[in-house]
């Protein structure tokens, strides 16, 4: 059969969702009578047998909304018109979604009511279709009936990769396309110019702007230093590529090609004109690149760290003004939740005894340099604007918005003696999404799992013949920021002495309006100007003189050496312990945690080049671009330097539980974003596995259960709320509003503190009153209780650190609103810290004085009922303001997830979970 077509852009991207009237109803159909063709692909059956299974059936997996990710122009009408699926497109979307109100009675034997069955092979009576891609006798793609996910099974090493690249064009093609062309920076001329293609483009282009040659010597590099692994990751994407292409050649000769082709105007309906390019070698290191970006690297923001602290510092004095931005900065807390809890230290990035070659910017004197160039049109205008200034902030944070989830519970404390692991990426939730299913069965290969769209060659998180692994992101600090002093002009500098001229790298985008972007013709320049120390972020003065803030990732023009790691995770000769595993993601220069289980051991690793700073750097802040502050060992051309051995890097085996949620890894280790504090998201998770663990005897169902319970939780109500309510109770609440609010929050409390429907479907939140007071109380109770004492200028520093607030209705990070992931950043742990000091309680890594209410029960007291009183005050409609999904007030719709869609086809959204979006159910019950 056809396989379908995938969508248009990301996170914000412009989808094809509102067509002109003659795509509509009645004109739908006959334009689709007219593309519905006998184009059908021969669908034979084949048994495909399980081999080399030591799971025992007790792998599960699921990846909403389904592994369809393509959809010709008569499916997308179809979609457009009347809501019309394609098959495969949303069939995981419900068991996922079923999973909050399920799980409760969850059981061991009902967990495939809410997940796929992941075990190895597809049964005779389950297989849909069985294809010889390109006619190849050397490989089989079965697809089940269930899912139609992709059982791709060769008999040459070739053949395999061959057909992992024509499965992943079946399931993801125009996504591919989107995300080559964002990594190049050239989205707005693929695929429109919407504000938030603009502002896409320019996010990731400004952090990795590289020439068709800069990603060419990525490759090369990576092969000449990795052996024959090298030159076997090499083939491997050389098969890839041939069959993404023999798949484009194929559907479109026979026109079922992604509709969005037509949409955007590459494609002609009727004459079939117009092209597809194929993809090569170098559109792989783009699509990295921008993936690593997403979700692989931590660090950045030291300029804006520098702005808080002279702040701080202008506010208080220096050395107040220092301790003040280092309570606030909790870069090791004793009170944060961890990972490795066995007390053992793994020190990086912490603050140094004698700092040196700070090149701290006079104040006020810092601006972020421009990227955009020569506008015209649409690519000028306020929208343009907005979206670049978003892109900015987001490009240059230090808050990598990476997300997901790990609970890994050793067989000491589990029902059956085996390891049993829960965990996945938090990638936010796209149509199609940007992680496709497989099963890889071939010479060295053996796994099942997902793999981001394009990159797909090996399972990058999945499960082998008797081990399953998976990752968060980390976000440890490998960006670093230096002070390039300028010399001649604005664009030369000082290197090692020497006037040096920067390097200009342009990209010329120019569109113009098509169907499925209405956007009106626009042009602009993307420039950016790269140093040896990395491309220009900022300008300022560091005590008078001009410079150039740049930023220097140790994983920038090394986007390709990670494929060495999901290389060795795939093959089943390679891992086949901890310790191996250990072994091979120390190979993925990105930071991730790491996590492994299989049916006696589980495992812990931190991965990431970890750069060696010169002694007295401090991390935090930028550096001097002088020889004395390098990274050991840094050779300019090729970004190379000294690293952090693997035993300086967070790692365990067999610890009684792991935990993780973008939490602090270990004592000691600092990581590049704020926030890893005493009240953090990890602690969800923590305290229910911690508990299940105390009880022994842990199934998959229980360990389910508590990431699904977590999932529903508001952090700030289980962990920050009582504090609070003890303040406003400490005397009797006589005020009838504040009074109500306190009784409606407390009932929250006591039912679990979850943002949960009354019964399946109801599109209503049980205690949705106290949500709505706790929404809006938050950012005012916050405001209230810090601004006062820090002041306006100081407090304003502090939240562009770190916001405020991240509750399910808000719009943040990448993936905008509707994202599901939530609570990952926000000030809960000063709240916290300064509230427990208040009522008197221990606090250890206190923050260095009593804000609330100037510092006294009373005077806090009166400072959160004065702001309950409003917050109670405020109705739903201005709590939940509405957007073009939701009506204001909607508080149900307002958190719900939706499928954004990258291209043609939608789906309904459903009910607000904080859960990862690939996710692994595991419990190996043997080993080879």
């Amino acid at each position: 059969m056809p396989r379908r077509t995938p969508r248009n852009t990301l996170d914000r991207l412009r989808t094809p969702g509102r067509f002109p009237g003659f795509l509509k109803t009645a004109s739908v159909c006959a334009l689709i009578a007219g593309l519905l063709s006998p184009l059908t692909q021969v669908a034979a059956a084949a048994d495909a047998t399980a081999s080399n299974d030591y799971c025992g059936g007790q792998c599960s997996d699921i990846l909403p909304p389904g592994e369809n990710g393509n959809a010709t122009l008569a499916q997308i009408l179809l979609n457009q018109a009347f809501g019309t699926q394609p098959e495969h497109a949303e069939d995981q979307l419900g068991p996922y979604a079923n999973l909050a109100k399920g799980y409760p009675a969850l059981t061991n034997a009902t967990i495939n009511t809410f997940f796929n069955d992941a075990s190895f092979g597809v049964p005779s009576a389950q297989v849909a279709s069985t294809v010889k891609p390109a006619g190849r006798s050397d490989v089989t793609i079965v697809r089940d009936k269930k899912t139609g996910v992709p059982h791709i099974t060769g008999t040459t090493r070739y053949g395999t990769e061959f057909g992992a690249g024509y499965a992943a064009a079946q399931d993801r093609l125009w996504l591919m396309d989107v995300f080559r062309h964002v990594g190049r920076g050239r989205l707005t001329a693929f695929a429109g110019g919407a504000p938030s293609n603009q502002g896409l483009e320019q996010q990731f282009w400004r952090n990795a702007p590289y020439t068709e040659a800069d990603l060419q010597a990525q490759i090369d590099n990576a092969v000449a230093a990795n052996g024959a692994r090298g030159q076997q990751a090499l083939a491997d994407a050389d098969a890839y590529l041939a069959g993404i292409n023999a798949y484009i050649d194929a559907s479109d000769s026979g026109r079922y090609f992604p509709g969005e082709y037509v949409l955007t105007g590459h494609k002609d309906s009727i004459t079939n004109a117009g092209t597809i390019d194929h993809f090569k070698i170098t559109d792989m290191v783009a699509l990295a690149s921008v993936i690593g970006a997403l979700f692989g690297s931590g660090g950045g923001g030291e300029v804006g760290n520098a702005v808080s602290l002279l702040a701080a510092q202008e506010k208080y004095g220096v050395e107040q003004g220092t301790q003040v931005w280092e309570a606030f900065r909790e870069r090791n807390d004793p009170e944060a939740v961890l990972t490795v809890h066995d007390g053992e230290s793994f020190p990086y990035a912490g603050k140094p005894a004698n700092p040196q070659g700070e090149a701290l910017p006079d104040a006020g004197s810092v601006t972020t340099q421009p990227l955009v160039y020569d506008a015209t049109g649409t690519g000028g205008d306020q929208n343009a604007s907005a979206a670049a200034r978003a892109a900015t902030a987001s490009a240059l944070g230090s808050a990598r918005r990476g997300m997901s989830n790990a609970l890994v519970v050793s067989g000491r404390s589990t029902a059956s003696g085996h390891p049993i692991a829960v965990f996945g990426p938090q990638t936010g939730y796209f149509a199609p999404q940007l992680l496709m299913l497989q099963e890889i069965q071939g010479p060295g290969i053996s796994a099942r799992g997902a793999s981001f769209a394009g990159l797909s060659m090996y399972v990058e998180l999945g499960r082998g013949q008797d081990y399953a692994w998976s990752a968060t992101t980390s976000g440890q600090d490998i960006i670093d920021s230096y002070a390039v002093e300028l010399c001649q002009d604005d664009y030369h500098y000082l290197y090692h002495g020497a006037c040096t001229a920067m390097d200009v790298v342009e990209q010329k985008n120019s569109w113009k309006p098509t169907t499925a972007d209405g956007t009106a013709a626009g042009a602009y320049t993307m420039r950016v100007y790269r140093t040896k120390y990395g491309p220009v972020q900022y300008r300022a003065t560091v005590g008078g003189k001009k410079v150039a803030y740049t930023t220097l990732r140790s994983s920038y023009m090394h986007e390709a050496d990670s494929i060495i790691g999901f290389q060795m995770l795939n093959d089943p000769d390679y891992v086949k312990s901890p310790q191996t595993f250990q072994s091979a993601v120390q190979h993925i220069n990105y930071t991730f945690n790491w996590f492994y289980a299989d049916s006696t051991h589980t495992a812990y690793y931190n991965s990431g080049d970890n750069p060696v700073r010169a002694s007295g750097v401090d991390a935090e802040f930028p550096v001097w671009a002088q020889a004395a502050y390098e990274w050991k060992d840094w050779v300019p051309a090729t970004n190379s330097a000294a690293y952090t051995p693997p035993s300086a890097h967070p790692s365990s085996v067999d610890q009684d539980y792991y935990i993780s949620w973008n939490n602090k890894q270990a004592k000691d280790y600092a990581t590049a974003s704020w926030g890893d504090g005493s009240v953090h998201r990890g602690n969800l998770l923590e305290d229910r596995v911690k508990k299940l663990v105390a009880a022994g005897g842990v199934t998959r169902a229980s360990l389910t259960a508590a990431m699904a319970e977590a999932a529903l939780v508001d952090l700030r109500a289980e962990d920050v709320l009582p504090d609070l309510l003890k303040v406003v109770t400490s005397s009797p609440v006589t005020d009838s509003t504040a009074a109500a609010a306190v009784t409606a929050l407390q009932t929250w409390l006591t039912a679990g503190a979850k943002r949960t429907e009354t019964t399946a479907g109801s599109k209503t939140y049980a205690d949705a009153d106290a949500i709505r007071i706790l929404d809006a109380w938050w950012p005012l109770l916050v405001k209230a209780e810090f601004e006062p004492g820090l002041g306006a200028d100081l407090y304003s520093a502090f939240t562009a650190n770190l916001p405020v607030d991240e509750a399910p209705s808000a719009a943040h990070g990448p993936t905008g609103a509707h994202a599901g992931s939530s609570f990952q950043y926000g000030w809960w742990s000063y709240v916290d810290k300064d509230v427990r000091a208040v009522l008197g309680e221990p606090v250890q890594g206190g923050l260095a004085r009593k804000y609330c209410g100037g510092g006294t029960l009373s005077g806090c007291r009166d400072v959160l009922i004065a702001t309950l009183k409003t917050a109670a005050g405020k109705t739903a409609a201005q709590v939940y303001p509405g957007d073009t999904l939701c009506a204001a007030g909607n508080q149900w719709c307002a958190d719900s997830i939706v499928q954004r869609t990258l291209g043609g086809i939608k789906h309904g959204n459903i009910s607000w979970q904080n859960r990862p979006t690939f996710q692994q159910v595991v419990e190996f019950t043997s080993h080879r």
